[in-house]
């Protein structure tokens, strides 16, 4: 396992982090499971773990608190706010209101008394950055989150809160948590340099593509992985933009052939490669799925196979942007671009 700094915080953290989407409702991924999987993960190296609120409506992060208790100092342990809680208007967003409520729910499911990294999990439009960053920031003073991040966020909303920062003297996001992969490369026009400039450690979601890339969705098979299941959509090969992803991963698995690599390797060597990438979340459901994604902790790609990646999908490519969920709101709502 390797390591790098995540951003300019001095902390130490595994190339391959651990991600707990999977864990609960989600995924299907037991208690028992989990744990398992954390002992395992922690025994390789992985030193960092992610999760959300969100998840399986906190239920993910119950599972990571049981499965990370007694060895909590060894592990950066990472979760995110901002996506829906139920039903209520005011139980989601990044208010003070709601995050100073949203932290205290998640230390207690998590069963700790501080997360390392406590990150936005996308922008909210309708909360400006001073009031989300003095909660933070307030938050962090307090002892209860050591660093904060942002997750999916546009490379302007990236830009403007660096500035809201040093325009109130409030602490800063030290993170940027985007969709990356072979697949879905949009990030390097805008949202990698700028994270780049500013010093941001990168935590990559999504580097196997939901599984297009993890060498069990090709020509001629039957998708019957499990995000298929309940995302139909991404895997219907009637559609014309997954018609492209199956052309792309056909040459992709040719790629990785003729360099001696799975395709796991080969996607999770491709985000890791990238100067700005600090580590690349992985999220098994099962103890197989996280020993083939170990097994490319130490994968380096040649020049010759990025060349031949770049060949296949243009640098700065999405080709499914519509599920990158970071597109403006004006071009959703067409009250914002009407008079």
């Amino acid at each position: 396992m390797q390591y790098r700094t995540l951003g300019r915080t001095g902390v130490q953290v595994s190339t391959l982090a651990l991600g707990a989407m999977n864990f609960g409702r989600i995924g299907r991924t037991t208690q028992d499971e989990a744990t398992a999987i954390v002992d395992a993960a922690l025994e390789a190296g992985i030193n960092l773990i992610d999760t959300a609120d969100w998840y399986s409506g906190g239920e993910s992060e119950e599972i990571v608190g049981k499965a990370v208790a007694g060895r909590r100092e060894d592990i950066v342990l990472a979760t995110k706010a901002t996506m829906p809680m139920g039903d209520e208007r005011n139980h989601q967003g990044s208010s003070r209101r709601w995050l100073v409520t949203a932290l205290d729910d998640s230390l207690r499911r998590l069963g700790v008394d501080h997360v390392d990294l406590y990150q936005i999990h996308r922008w909210d439009p309708k909360t400006s950055d001073e009031e989300t960053l003095s909660a933070l920031t307030d938050l962090q003073r307090a002892g209860k989150i050591r660093y904060f991040g942002s997750s999916t966020f546009p490379a302007h909303r990236i830009v403007q809160a660096q500035w809201a920062a040093r325009e109130h003297h409030l602490g800063r996001y030290v993170t940027e948590q985007p969709n990356y992969s072979i697949l879905q490369r949009g990030v390097e026009a805008h949202v990698l340099p700028v994270t780049e400039q500013y010093g941001l450690g990168v935590l990559v979601w999504s580097p196997l593509a939901s599984g297009w890339l993890s060498g069990a969705v090709r020509e001629g098979r039957d998708v019957t992985t499990n995000r298929s299941a309940f995302m139909p959509e991404r895997f219907d090969m009637t559609l014309p933009y997954n018609r492209a992803r199956l052309d792309a991963v056909e040459q992709l698995a040719k790629v990785a052939d003729e360099a001696g690599l799975t395709m796991i390797q080969l996607a999770l060597g491709f985000v890791t490669a990238h100067p700005a990438v600090t580590s690349a979340l992985i999220g098994p459901r099962t103890m197989d799925h996280l020993h083939a994604q170990l097994a490319a902790a130490d994968t380096v790609l040649s020049v010759d196979v990025l060349d031949a990646i770049d060949d296949i999908v243009a640098p700065g490519t999405d080709l499914a942007a519509h599920e990158k969920f970071d597109t403006p709101p004006a071009l959703l709502d067409p009250s914002l671009r009407r008079r």
